[in-house]
């Protein structure tokens, strides 16, 4: 199966009162809604590519491109706030009532959005990285640092840098990694976008109108969160420090943790075979009567 799914052969296209939405789909069975993390470069392609072939032999895999990173249409909004509103109308367009959700970084941040301001959407939600806020490491974490680095003066050896505080194993850094994100991340509008998140003025904005907001963030909220949860966190992840899993696991009423170790931020890459039977596992299990 895994060699029929290439990016061409799963590649679909949905139109939206507000742009086009892209994404890929591939298998068969209970709908499994993918989002992906931010950065230089990242589309939902390439992050759960690798993954794509074990979880379309079990679920109706769909990995949504977030409006703002080069790929679906942008819209007028900031890419964030963008995102969640655009799962929803992804899912009414696809008729699709509930889902299971697995989110990476701000993919989960995104679908822990989702599954508290529409619970009835989400069944379970898988997150990787990224959820919480820190308790013990600084914030921003280094890999925010030097992602703030490369988006406000973008060259090839800060793309690089920012690509090794993303994994446990440098070897994980090829020659093709770094072109690919690199061509997409110097896209004119794709690197716009990026500066509304991570230029330095942005991330100092974001963290003012925090401190000013009445609203509370949506880490607080997530002792309401209803859907069954696992959270997946690397041990050597530099972007997301794990200590930022403790408020989540303490809060959230259903929810399982799970630590990989010799494993950076990205978990569904660097451990692949561990994480996915682990998700499976979690996903597949029969609910409790």
């Amino acid at each position: 199966m895994t060699t029929e799914l290439t990016y061409e052969s799963t590649s679909r296209e949905l139109a939206t009162d507000q742009g086009v939405l892209r994404y890929h789909e591939a298998g068969d069975g209970p709908p499994l809604l993918l989002l992906h993390g931010s950065g230089p470069g990242v589309t939902g392609w390439r992050n759960f590519r690798g993954n794509l072939g074990v979880l379309a032999e079990h679920f109706r895999c769909l990995i949504l491109e977030f409006p703002g990173f080069g790929v679906s249409d942008p819209t007028d909004e900031h890419p964030m706030l963008a995102a969640p509103a655009s799962v929803i109308r992804f899912l009414d367009g696809l008729g699709l009532d509930q889902v299971d959700v697995i989110g990476n970084s701000m993919g989960g941040i995104v679908g822990t959005n989702v599954a508290l301001a529409h619970p009835e959407r989400v069944r379970r939600l898988v997150t990787i990285g990224g959820i919480g806020r820190s308790i013990f490491s600084p914030a921003p974490g280094e890999g925010i640092n030097l992602l703030m680095e490369f988006t406000e003066e973008p060259s090839r050896e800060r793309l690089v840098q920012w690509l090794n505080s993303m994994v446990y194993n440098p070897k994980l850094v090829t020659e093709e990694l770094i072109e690919e994100r690199w061509e997409q991340a110097t896209d004119p509008a794709t690197l716009a976008s990026a500066r509304k998140m991570y230029s330095k003025a942005a991330m100092t904005f974001n963290f003012k109108m925090q401190a000013q907001s009445d609203t509370p963030p949506y880490w607080a909220m997530l002792h309401k969160l209803k859907a069954r949860t696992m959270i997946t966190w690397g041990r050597d992840d530099r972007v997301s420090p794990m200590d930022m899993a403790l408020i989540p696991m303490r809060t959230i009423p259903d929810v399982e943790v799970h630590i990989f170790p010799n494993c950076g931020h990205w978990v569904m890459i660097e451990q692949k075979a561990a994480w996915e039977s682990a998700v499976l596992a979690f996903l597949t299990r029969k609910d409790e009567s």
